[in-house]
C-alpha cells in the first residue's frame, strides 16, 4: 500500500483524514502516522472496540447496535458519519468486523464492514469477506482495504 501517495493526495486535495476503527484497533491510524509529516493531513483516530465506545465517541445509536449488531454496514455507516461529525476531518473511514477466532453462522470470522464518509457526499458502505486465515491476516487485510478506500476517495 502506497501510504505516502495517499497522504500526498490528501494534501493536494486539502483534506484531513480521521479513522474510526474497531477490529483493527488503530492499525489504519498507525499506518498513516508512521509516515513523517502525516500530521498535516491526519486529524485523529478513534479506536472504538466496544459498543459503549462506539456510542459515546461516535454517536452510534443503541437501536442500530441492537437491530443490526456491531458488525454491520449500518454500524459502519454511523461510525464513519460520527467520526466526520466529531472531528475536523473531511474524509473518514470506519472498520468493524470479526477478526477471529470465532464468529457465527450469520456473522462468520473474517467478515469486515467498512464505511467511508466525506464532507458533501453520501456515505458509502461495503462488506468484505476475508475468510478465516487467522486474526492477524484478517486485521492486516482490513487495514489495507481501508487504506485503499481512502486512496480511491482521493483519486
Amino acid at each position: 500500500m502506497d501510504v505516502p501517495a495517499l497522504l500526498q493526495a490528501a494534501r493536494d486535495a486539502g483534506v484531513m483524514i480521521a479513522t474510526a476503527e474497531s477490529c483493527t484497533g488503530g492499525m489504519v491510524a498507525v499506518a498513516l502516522t508512521d509516515i513523517p509529516g502525516s500530521s498535516d493531513v491526519v486529524e485523529r483516530g478513534f479506536v472504538t472496540y466496544t459498543n459503549r465506545a462506539k456510542t459515546e465517541m461516535l454517536g452510534v445509536r443503541q437501536d442500530t447496535l441492537a437491530d443490526y449488531g456491531a458488525v454491520s454496514e449500518e454500524v459502519a455507516r454511523e461510525m464513519a458519519d460520527g467520526a466526520l461529525a466529531t472531528s475536523g476531518a473531511q474524509l473518514t473511514v470506519s472498520i468493524t468486523g470479526i477478526a477471529g477466532p470465532g464468529g457465527s453462522e450469520f456473522k462468520p470470522e473474517g467478515r469486515v464492514c467498512f464505511g467511508l464518509a466525506r464532507s458533501g457526499a453520501d456515505t458509502q458502505t461495503e462488506t468484505v469477506e476475508f475468510g478465516a486465515p487467522g486474526r492477524a491476516k484478517v486485521r492486516a487485510a482490513a487495514c489495507d482495504h481501508a487504506l485503499a478506500l481512502l486512496i480511491q476517495a482521493l483519486s
